[in-house]
């Protein structure tokens, strides 16, 4: 699943128009005046992935890692199953999905993300009120203890998040879908904490005010005539050659981890140009031919003609324009938040820093088109940084 503004440099014009045709229906939703042209789901920050459900071919109830959809399926029937492929606490995990989530009665097959077993759970006092934790990833995730909420998972054995349903008669044959509520349609049980990924607002507060709302729509005015600036080879000509595409995300991507946004254009596109040419002379380097050294330089060329043949203005104005649906979905992100019932929080050493969501996902009516929303300099950032302490690290 890729970023909302990634959509620009992997599909050209069409990308663009559905980047800015999913902003308008967010703002839309938070205005109160959605017809329902998108969902929402929020992205926990779970892991591991888990699949469960009864496999088409002969109706036994199974669970599974994303090796569901190898070539030759691998699913999980059994604990000799589990222990023959896995070990350690994955095969702890593992178990106690295959006994627990049959008790849901599952149909079909559904997709979540794994967020605790009971030894996970973790107790700690945030502003003098003891609260029950869990920390699969990066985001450690609090609940007040005395809350109903906190008691329902302090009294389950394992918490799922649902995202995905499966159709098909068979594996291989399988197409995902995705907004639908999941575990609302699953049978209640105290020893599984069962979730939708699907967004709701249950307090009231995601709702636009009218400078708000008028904020965003003052970007997204202002992306479109951007948009309209900019030519379709511009715009369509980053994704017709992959390494092209592959060298600018690397590049954004690469920003990211630093931390840094685009604040200069016309700067970021002559330092994009700089660092796909340093790569290659670094790779011809490397080789000890001259035909190893000339076929590294003939994919430099071929790398760089998009940027050979499209005007400096162009090239900036699509970054100018990718600047604009950052900022419009960073509002929408901003408001989306508000609505969240969990505390989320980053672990130091030194204590624990109030954060967002991981972001959420936005999908269109048929349910098969998504992208995510996600602060990346917050997030992403946090995901890659050595200060943040992860919920695998001891």
């Amino acid at each position: 699943m890729e970023h909302l503004e990634d959509s620009i440099l992997n599909l050209g014009v069409d990308g663009t128009r559905t980047a800015i045709n999913f902003l308008r229906a967010l703002r839309d939703m938070l205005d109160g005046a959605s017809a329902k042209a998108v969902n929402v789901t929020v992205k926990w920050d779970g892991a591991p992935a888990v699949f469960a459900g009864k496999d088409p071919s002969d109706g036994k109830f199974f669970v599974a890692k994303k090796g569901i959809f190898n070539k030759n399926p691998k699913v999980y029937k059994t604990n000799d199953d589990i222990d023959a492929d896995t070990k350690g606490d994955l095969n702890a995990k593992l178990k106690l999905a295959l006994a627990e989530l049959p008790k849901l009665g599952i149909e079909g097959v559904v997709q979540g993300d794994f967020l605790y077993d009971k030894a996970d759970l973790k107790m700690v006092d945030f502003d003098g009120e003891p609260h029950v934790t869990f920390h699969p990833n990066t985001i450690v995730y609090a609940v007040p203890a005395a809350s109903k909420l906190g008691k329902e998972i302090l009294g389950s054995k394992i918490g799922v998040v649902w995202h995905t349903t499966y159709r098909g008669s068979s594996f291989e044959e399988m197409s995902a879908s995705f907004g639908e509520e999941i575990a609302s349609n699953l049978k209640s049980t105290k020893s599984v904490w069962s979730v939708d990924a699907v967004y709701k607002d249950v307090s009231g507060t995601a709702t636009f005010t009218k400078k708000e709302s008028a904020e965003v729509t003052k970007l997204l005015s202002a992306a479109g005539k951007k948009f309209n600036t900019i030519k379709a080879p511009t715009l369509n000509g980053i994704a017709k050659n992959e390494d092209t595409l592959i060298k600018i995300k690397t590049f954004v991507n690469s920003k990211v981890r630093a931390g840094e946004r685009i604040r200069d254009p016309k700067r970021f596109a002559k330092d994009l140009i700089q660092y796909i040419d340093d790569y290659y002379e670094k790779q011809a380097a490397g080789r000890k031919t001259e035909k190893g050294k000339a076929g590294q330089r003939a994919k430099k060329d071929a790398t760089l003609e998009y940027f050979k043949r499209t005007p400096e203005s162009q090239i900036v104005a699509v970054f100018e324009l990718y600047n604009l649906l950052i900022d419009a979905k960073h509002l929408i992100i901003r408001k989306l938040d508000k609505a969240k019932r969990i505390g989320t929080f980053l672990k130091t050493a030194d204590g624990y820093e109030v954060t967002e969501q991981e972001g959420f996902v936005a999908i269109d009516h048929t349910g098969k088109n998504s992208v995510k929303l996600v602060d990346r300099l917050e997030f992403s950032n946090a995901n890659f940084s050595d200060k943040y302490i992860k919920g695998w690290e001891k």
